[in-house]
């Protein structure tokens, strides 16, 4: 039975708003979850700063909470928002959906790290209570980061004009841009979060080095962002670059695959690097005089690790540029 182009349209609006909100939900949820968990243990532990513990935990949790609700912005306006009945319009608004969706997921579950850990660590330490919630702020702000750049380029997908492009292999770039973005933000906000968590439970447990294991922890967290840089880089060149037109399977499956090589060779580099970085901030808290060797251990750790990202840099400009 065939469909007219608006019928299309209407499926890919809904589709992408389904996946949106589907896949945002999922990261959120598990770090409130997690968060709430601490929060009950540390209660256990310290029932005098229950208060405390639980304005925490809703803090936390408040933030975890919005790489969902960027989620769910993406997810109403692909519902409710009239858009041009064109060819290109549908992979459009699927792209986005799965980008903002996929996005959400390590940005949701990373901030709910440190959050959990700032609740347990106020049960421990409860003269660092206010240094704990900074710190979780930030860190967890930190993890929010590649959900945001989930949202970016949903939104640049949604508000630019692709009807005068041609629509192979401009399909094909759009989708793996959205692609790109959407799977390189999940290890970004897990790893993020590995670290920010160290950090709140260094300070409460050797509160003399909050300077230090603060100053690390960022430093961690900016390598792990990296990757997921390299992936809204690698769709920026997807929706901006002018490919030109082409009847052929190769080149659109060649700009596809750049997006899925991208975004999937993302998660694991930011992740082992999450690890290097949660071992160094935890270690530097036990032992803030060998803050420089720890550091530099870290960060040669971390290189390698990202090494692997590079490599599927590489190979997604070369489909975009070469083949």
């Amino acid at each position: 039975m065939p469909y007219d182009i608006q019928t299309w349209v209407k499926v890919a609006a809904f589709s992408g708003g389904g996946m949106a909100m589907g896949f945002g939900a999922i990261g959120a949820a598990i770090g409130e979850g997690h968060t709430a968990a601490c929060a009950n243990e540390a209660i256990s532990r310290n029932t005098k700063l229950s208060g405390d513990i639980f304005k925490a935990m809703l803090v936390g949790q408040a933030i975890a909470e919005s790489s969902s609700i960027f989620a769910l912005v993406i997810a109403m306006m692909l519902l409710f928002t009239k858009f041009p009945e064109h060819v290109l319009t549908v992979p459009v608004l699927f792209g986005a959906g799965l980008c903002m969706g996929l996005g959400a997921i390590g940005a949701g579950v990373g901030a709910g790290y440190p959050a959990g850990s700032c609740c347990t660590g106020m049960a421990r330490q409860p003269a660092m209570s206010g240094r704990l919630s900074t710190n979780m702020l930030i860190g967890s702000a930190v993890c929010q980061t590649p959900a945001i750049f989930s949202l970016v380029v949903s939104f640049i997908l949604l508000f630019t004009d692709f009807s005068k492009s041609p629509v192979s292999p401009t399909w094909a770039a759009i989708l793996g841009a959205g692609i790109a973005s959407g799977f390189g933000a999940i290890g970004s906000g897990l790893g993020g979060g590995l670290v920010a968590e160290a950090s709140c439970d260094g300070i409460s447990r050797q509160p003399e080095t909050t300077t230090q294991v603060t100053n690390v922890m960022l430093l961690g967290q900016a390598v792990t962002q990296t990757t997921a840089i390299y992936a809204l880089l690698v769709s920026f060149i997807l929706m901006f670059k002018t490919f030109p037109e082409t009847h052929l399977l190769a080149p659109p499956m060649a700009l596809l695959s750049a997006g899925i090589c991208m975004g999937i060779g993302a998660i694991g580099p930011a992740i082992g690097e999450g690890f290097a970085g949660k071992s160094a901030v935890a270690w530097i808290a036990r032992n803030q005089y060998q803050v420089a060797d720890l550091t530099r251990v870290m960060l040669v750790g971390q290189a390698v690790a990202e090494s692997t990202g590079i490599y599927s840099l590489v190979i997604a400009l070369i489909l975009i540029f070469v083949v």
